[in-house]
């Protein structure tokens, strides 16, 4: 058996005169899960972009030799001819097609001119079984949820006879479950095989499964850590990951909680579809003046569905139940009378929901207080870059300037100008859903930084988040909702995973 399935020697990659990339070196054994590692654009995409091929041989130096032979891609179509298959962040599935359609989609099986349907389905089947799944092939891809998703898109890399598959944070919208059921497959496909190169910032899941773990920084290759004897621990890989040892994950402060600001009281909201289908059931909550208060819960408990509704009835029908600021009933019944009110909603769905991608940092971060830069109604963007680069410098956000569209940004830059956008309308009540998804160590301690500082201001902040690691070690308090409901109601200092799950698993008995 060769030594190595995938070699990359000395990759280096500029975009305008800026180095992503500097000789760094990658390597592969066969039947590997080898898992890349780095803070937000320390260049893990950018390299797997040029393994697979999106950026052709002619745009970047170095050499890449898969299976003994030197490889010059020039695009996706011939890296994927020898068996490298890269599945991204965002799913390449088209939602109203279904599972057999997506799965040979550019490569229908024909006889004569016309689809074979019959084989589509039964291919499909075959497949769908090797990866766990159960459904029939004719199911719509818009009715799995993102877990069976990822399943498909998998499946779909066996039909094109997969050798090195490549997963770009491909647990980063699952919950646990659903996770831990990706990386038992993973696990399977090494077991025939299958090398797999994982990126993840879920430093806990790629000690579960990697035999090897490359780490960058600054697009430089700084260590390659050899798993095969035992789990690298998670010190050992962030310290190469940032420069730096990290003893804190969480920055220190000291609680001054004054009373209640925010409160819900009987909150009730119901499906927008099915509108018989409650979906928040009475939910009552309370919030302090510089307090850190925390959502857990699984998903589909209704966190999401709850900031949503409270910030402007951006989800939900028959919404009832009373909101209170500072005591007094409080109208939040749209997006413009929330944001009046001093409410301000970090969405989990950044890319979606709380940037426009194809704009500049300047302009999206005076998007939710447009007033606050204008003169007689008109935008006055010298007033609009300076309160940019004011935040820009706040919040530490790398970028070559605020002219720079945010699509160019790393991920936890991204969330940095979505922090920015909201800090500017100066609320009261910051509602935060999954502020650290998606993002690394380093990158992730800067926010957390932020928050205590925006508590330490005398802000009131709600923060959902999956990782209950987080939850604790950044809340006051922690509310647990299960099916909708609130099922437990813990101070820090008693609280614990154990306790929470605990909460959950009973209020579902």
């Amino acid at each position: 058996m060769a030594e190595s399935v995938l070699e990359m020697r000395g990759i280096s990659k500029t975009f305008h005169g800026v180095h992503a990339l500097k000789e760094v070196n990658l390597t592969v054994r066969p039947g590997e899960i080898h898992a890349v590692v780095g803070e937000n654009g320390a260049g893990k995409s950018t390299l797997m972009k040029v393994l697979s091929g999106v950026y052709p041989f002619s745009e970047f130096s170095g050499e890449i030799h898969f299976l003994g032979r030197e490889c010059r891609f020039k695009g996706i179509a011939e890296s994927e001819a020898v068996g490298i298959i890269i599945i991204h962040q965002e799913l390449a599935l088209v939602p109203l097609l279904s599972i057999a359609e997506n799965m040979f989609l550019g490569n229908e099986p024909a006889r004569r001119g016309v689809i074979d349907w019959a084989f589509a389905h039964r291919r499909t089947r075959e497949l769908l079984k090797k990866v766990g799944l159960k459904e029939s092939p004719a199911t719509l891809v818009s009715d799995l949820g993102i877990g069976k998703q990822q399943l498909v898109e998998i499946a779909k890399a066996l039909a094109k006879e997969v050798k090195l598959l490549i997963l770009d944070e491909p647990t980063a919208s699952l919950n646990e479950t659903d996770s831990d059921a990706l990386l038992r497959l993973l696990l399977e496909l090494k077991a025939q095989g299958i090398a797999c190169i994982l990126i993840s910032h879920k430093l806990n899941e790629i000690s579960k499964v990697a035999d090897a773990i490359t780490v960058l920084r600054d697009g430089s290759t700084i260590t390659t850590i050899d798993c095969r004897d035992g789990p690298a621990s998670e010190d050992v890989i962030i310290k190469a990951m940032v420069g730096r040892e990290m003893a804190d994950r969480y920055p220190r402060r000291t609680p001054k909680v004054g009373g209640a600001v925010f409160e819900l009281r009987d909150w009730r909201v119901h499906h927008p579809v099915h509108a018989d289908r409650e979906v928040v059931k009475g939910v009552n909550l309370t919030v302090g003046r510089g307090e850190i208060v925390g959502i857990a819960g699984l998903m589909g408990a209704g966190r999401t569905e709850l900031a949503m509704s409270v910030f402007g009835r951006s989800y939900g029908r028959r919404i009832s139940g009373t909101a209170l600021l500072n005591a007094t009933p409080v109208d939040l019944s749209t997006v413009g009378k929330a944001v009046a009110n001093g409410i301000a909603y970090v969405t989990e769905d950044r890319k979606s929901l709380g940037l426009v991608l194809s704009d500049t940092i300047a302009r999206n971060t005076t998007l939710s207080n447009l007033p606050g830069v204008a003169r007689a109604g008109v935008i006055d963007e010298g007033r609009e870059f300076a309160v940019a680069t004011e935040y820009r410098a706040k919040l530490a956000t790398r970028c070559t300037s605020v002219h720079q569209p945010v699509v160019n940004l790393s991920g936890g830059n991204q969330q940095k100008v979505v922090l920015a956008k909201w800090l500017f309308a100066n609320p009261t009540v910051l509602i935060l859903d999954e502020p650290t998804r998606g993002i690394d160590v380093g990158a992730k301690f800067e926010i957390y930084s932020l928050i205590a500082q925006l508590a330490e201001e005398g802000r009131s902040i709600l923060m959902i988040s999956s990782e209950m690691p987080e939850l604790l070690g950044m809340c006051d308090r922690i509310y647990v909702m299960n099916e909708g409901a609130i099922v437990g109601e813990f101070p820090a200092a008693e609280a614990s995973q154990e306790k929470i799950m605990r909460a959950i698993v009973t209020a579902g008995q």
